[in-house]
Formats: C-alpha cells, sequence, structure tokens
C-alpha cells in the first residue's frame, strides 16, 4: 500500500510558478506512469502530465510548454514545476500512480490570479 501526499499548492498572480511535490511513503519504482491531474468543480478529473519508469512524458495540450514534470526515485518524489501560470490552470491538482492499483493523493489547491 503506498500513500501519496502532495504539497506545494497555493495562491499565485498570472505568469508566476509553482512547484508542486507529491511525495510516497514507500518507494516508486514500482509505479508506472505517475501523473498529476487536475480538476474544477462540477467538470471531470483532467490529465495534465505523467511520467512513466523510463523517463517517457506526455502533457496535456493546454500545459505544453509551461509544465514540467519529473520524478526522483531515490526520494520516491515526484514533480511538476508549473511556470506562466493562468487563471485557467486554477484547480485541485492530484498525484496519481499505478502500480497493480491506482494510487491517489488528498489533492492541493493551486489558485492563479489575473
Amino acid at each position: 500500500q503506498v500513500q501519496l501526499v502532495e504539497s506545494g499548492g497555493g495562491l499565485v498572480q498570472a505568469g508566476g510558478s509553482l512547484r508542486l511535490s507529491c511525495v510516497a511513503s514507500g518507494s516508486i519504482n514500482g509505479l508506472s506512469p505517475m501523473a498529476w491531474y487536475r480538476q474544477v468543480p462540477g467538470k471531470q478529473r483532467e490529465l495534465v502530465a505523467r511520467i512513466f519508469s523510463g523517463g517517457t512524458t506526455n502533457y496535456a495540450d493546454s500545459v505544453k510548454g509551461r509544465f514540467t514534470i519529473s520524478r526522483d526515485n531515490a526520494k520516491n518524489t515526484v514533480y511538476l514545476q508549473m511556470n506562466s501560470l493562468k487563471p485557467e490552470d486554477t484547480a485541485v491538482y492530484y498525484c496519481n500512480g499505478i502500480g497493480g492499483r491506482m494510487y491517489w493523493g488528498q489533492g492541493t489547491q493551486v489558485t492563479v490570479s489575473s
């Protein structure tokens, strides 16, 4: 059983940056892919970015060129570097990992003011 805990959310002005972290209670070596999702009230949770154990990454079109996902297996941590933030990036961001089953964190709020 792996628990995922996100941190790094907050309030930022448009154009600013935030780095989200997702720390796992156990090894993430067996989790692939690991991903960040986001959700706003009344809408479905959407995939933002994911990273496979070999390093391959995928991004939603809306964040390409602005967000970067990375993973540090030694620290059991996945990061999401978010630059050039826009108001439409406002959401609760969730960490996700797949390893025999799907794991979710509790979410961290990101609010981008215009």
